[in-house]
């Protein structure tokens, strides 16, 4: 096996050239590992992939086993016809199988003479070198990182074993920031439902009251509590009536905008943060989820439940009902009991001053 010690005889230029990268590797490093956001983490690899090989372009793509496709995450120097394919199933067979399978650095000098080479979005893209890098995990690859360039290349060995000490630092950092995203989203979720929690709502509350004021904009604040939850669950146990919940959840997800904040408050209430909707937005929003978890609830309980499940709903809108934090979340509150006690799967405001 050649080692460190007979490089130095027989070829000290290499063996400079090798202590330089493996420097320039450890400076890389240092930034990679710098971040915990997966985005910029991602970034970052790139960046100083292209860096350290000199290529003017590059990409990112994650791997999922389990559906055995791949997602482009980050890309440099690439046109937007060739991006706009951000998500393939991994075919097998191909280069990018091969690089999965063997699990080692692949190089293409010349796109044009390699004759297996057949992809054609890269062909129209004007790829003429490449080296492809899988990001592995104790073995298990989770994606794999490609650096281009539109001329034909010379790499050696040196190139593909200083990109691949890039490649486990990048694997390593990704999946420190992977677990940092779990954590947080632990952190900031309900572990039941998926929604943001009880502790997020306060933050979230607070911030979006905040730009309500700022921006001379109104905000929405809908409260729901699950009717007659408990004779729910001591007919059909606690397992059903978590398949309520995740229900209501689902529901209410669908239903409200992508911009909407949803929280799990605790037990069978929900909470909804509607940015910029006044109280008739606001109400309508309120009706459509009444109106959908007494249609749907039960098919979402098929097996589980011979019936599904209404809600009783408060809603209160800033700054007409309130214009702080505990004024409106009080306002809210009276106005969910008071739709509990006029018969349930009812919606309750303020009326027009």
């Amino acid at each position: 096996m050649e080692t460190a010690m007979t490089r130095k005889k027989n070829d000290p230029q290499d063996l400079e050239k090798e202590l330089r990268g493996l420097k320039n590797i450890l400076s890389v490093a240092q930034v990679v590992v710098s971040s915990l956001r997966l985005e910029e983490v991602l970034d970052n690899i790139l960046g100083s992939a292209m860096a350290v090989m000199e290529m003017p372009a590059g990409s990112i793509a994650l791997y999922d086993r389990a559906s055995n496709y791949l997602s482009l995450k980050v890309h440099h120097g690439l046109s937007e016809n060739f991006i706009s394919r951000d998500r393939w199933r991994v075919g097998e067979g191909g280069l990018t199988a091969t690089i999965l399978n063997q699990g080692t650095a692949f190089a293409v000098e010349d796109t044009d003479k390699a004759d297996f080479f057949n992809n054609p979005l890269a062909v129209t893209e004007g790829i003429r070198a490449l080296i492809a890098v899988p990001l592995k995990i104790q073995n298990k690859v989770i994606g794999i990182l490609y650096v281009d360039d539109f001329k034909p290349r010379r790499f050696d060995q040196m190139d593909l074993r200083l990109l691949s000490i890039l490649g486990s630092f990048a694997a390593m950092s990704i999946d420190n920031a992977r677990l940092h995203e779990k954590t947080r989203r632990l952190a900031s979720t309900d572990g039941l439902t998926g929604l943001y929690n009880h502790r997020q709502f306060k933050r979230l509350f607070s911030e979006e009251l905040m730009r309500a004021r700022r921006y001379r904009k109104p905000l929405g604040l809908v409260m729901l509590d699950v009717d007659d939850f408990k004779h729910f669950n001591d007919s059909y146990g606690h397992p059903v009536g978590d398949k309520v919940l995740v229900a209501v959840a689902e529901i209410l997800t669908e239903t409200l905008r992508d911009c909407d904040y949803i929280f799990r408050y605790g037990g069978e209430e929900f909470i909804a943060l509607l940015p910029e909707s006044d109280a008739a937005a606001s109400l309508a929003a309120a009706e459509r989820c009444r109106a959908l978890i007494e249609q749907e609830s039960a098919r979402y309980l098929d097996g589980f439940a011979t019936t599904g499940v209404t809600v009783s709903i408060g809603v209160a809108t800033y700054p007409r009902d309130g214009e702080t934090f505990d004024g409106l979340l009080k306002v809210v509150d009276d106005l969910l009991y008071a739709a509990k006690r006029e018969g349930k799967n009812k919606i309750h405001y303020l009326p027009d001053s």
